[in-house]
């Protein structure tokens, strides 16, 4: 350990003045001020601290965005595919036209749609736009609830939840389209799905389309369009999209959207106009995405030991064994003011237009913690949770302060060692931390920006890290009153 004093008189004042008690009266403030920085101690210290690559094997999946494509890292070699589920939100109070308004009608008379589709909007995404792809979409026979954690390994179809006989259509895509593009200033790309081939329910019943099964379902039981929980239990579960061929893009998906398109006679009139009644995809509903990562070449990523990682979606953590005991050790007495870790990035050293990008913001909280963390949907309070954001200007990700966080640990311990000589044995992650990516929610009131959700970085990113067989360094102050 290499202790050393870390200030001068001005540093020492600085100090002090945390230590002032709320209630001095000014007319003390001098004398006190003069006092505490007589008999304050400060030193620092730096300690060894180790890393490594685990594997991250699965995390929670529900997101705002699905994630639809397959990519190759072109750093690593890695393949990574996402598969999405989305369902459809039903607005309490949703109503149609009285069914003498429809036009749209068969050589019985019945109502039909004209046509229908599933659009799957896109905001963003990654790799070549141009590649060819294809997915298969699959109807599912069961939904998936809310009560359910689903992670990123959870797929649909192993695990029985996709109707044997219902939709299972193949369509080939890429994500410029340049057939379906107008070119005007507000059309926002899509993967469009057309499901205009005969449908049978779960009854039986054939129907000219998928539309025209939602059609006369709403006019039989509208009921069934209360709201999005009865919706999905009596009308449709959702899509399963699964990709099947190509290799090149991802798509983030934000607005999935069924359309069912129909006609109508305009009332007072002799003239019929064309309808579009649609069911988005919100974040009232369930929306998952499956992620497969090309485990043998993960596993050949966390055995190199020139550097640690950190890959989303589900890839690669990095985990840190803080040097607690050392820390402490002949400092029962003092105050831990800051402890502090630096992650440096180390640079692609494969140059590729296709570079993932590297994580935007880190979490870093207690090995055994990190489950929890988000089944609770827990918020970063910065004593056994902290998040961090990269820094461009240094190449690196820093946590400035996880002071709280080691004295709790070594509280923890202590404690623990009264009353069973063998708590460390029984709790080997005691003193381990993970650092994993996520992505974080604010909201804005009065200027003021509160966090309020932390969830799985479920997008593509990979950075290497400083570490493994390089060790990293947490620098410490310490303060007491002499």
């Amino acid at each position: 350990m290499n202790t050393r004093f870390l200030f001068g008189c001005i540093a020492a004042l600085a100090v002090a003045i945390s230590f002032i008690s709320c209630d001095e009266t000014t007319e003390d403030i001098g004398t006190s001020l003069t006092a505490n920085v007589d008999h304050l101690q400060v030193s620092s210290a730096v300690f060894d601290v180790t890393s490594r690559s685990i594997p991250a094997d699965s995390v929670i999946a529900r997101t705002t965005t699905g994630y639809l494509g397959r990519i190759k890292d072109p750093e690593t070699g890695a393949y990574i595919t996402g598969d999405f589920m989305t369902q459809f939100n039903c607005l309490e109070g949703y109503k149609l036209t009285i069914i003498d308004s429809i036009a749209s009608r068969d050589d019985q008379g019945n109502i039909i749609a004209d046509s229908c589709e599933v659009r799957l909007f896109y905001t963003s995404y990654y790799g070549d736009s141009l590649a060819n792809m294809k997915l298969k979409m699959y109807e599912m026979g069961t939904p998936m609830t809310e009560a359910t954690q689903y992670y990123s390994d959870f797929d649909p179809i192993e695990q029985g939840l996709v109707r044997p006989d219902g939709i299972q259509k193949s369509h080939s895509f890429s994500l410029i389209n340049l057939a379906d593009n107008d070119n005007s200033d507000d059309y926002i790309n899509n993967i469009c799905v057309r499901l205009n081939e005969p449908y049978t329910d779960v009854n039986g019943e054939t129907y000219n389309n998928f539309g025209t099964y939602v059609l006369r379902s709403y006019y039989a039981h509208p009921e069934y369009f209360a709201n999005s929980v009865v919706f999905r239990n009596r009308i449709l579960p959702g899509f399963f999209f699964k990709m099947t061929g190509g290799l090149g893009s991802m798509a983030y998906i934000t607005a999935p959207q069924l359309n069912i398109y129909y006609r109508m006679y305009v009332r007072g009139t002799d003239s019929i106009a064309s309808r579009l009644t649609l069911f988005n995809g919100t974040e009232e509903v369930l929306q998952t995405t499956t992620v497969t990562n090309d485990q043998e070449t993960l596993q050949r990523l966390i055995d190199d030991h020139s550097c640690t990682y950190i890959k989303s979606p589900a890839g690669i953590f990095t985990e840190l064994t803080l040097p607690v005991d050392e820390i402490c050790a002949n400092h029962e007495n003092d105050t831990i003011n800051t402890a502090k870790i630096v992650l440096a990035r180390i640079n692609n050293d494969r140059k590729s237009t296709y570079s993932l990008p590297a994580p935007t913001t880190l979490l870093l909280l207690e090995k055994d913690s990190v489950n929890s963390f988000f089944v609770k949907g827990k918020l970063a309070n910065y004593k056994q949770s902290f998040l961090t954001t990269y820094n461009s200007a240094t190449n690196n990700y820093s946590f400035n302060n996880i002071a709280d966080l080691i004295s709790a640990m070594h509280a923890q311990k202590t404690e623990g060692m009264k009353s069973d000589p063998n708590w460390t044995a029984r709790h080997p992650n005691w003193n381990k931390v993970v650092v994993l990516p996520v992505q974080t929610t604010y909201t804005t009131y009065n200027r003021t920006s509160t966090l309020t959700n932390v969830t799985n970085d479920m997008s593509l990113t990979s950075t290497r890290l400083v570490g493994n067989d390089t060790k990293l360094q947490i620098s410490v102050i310490y303060s007491k009153f002499k």
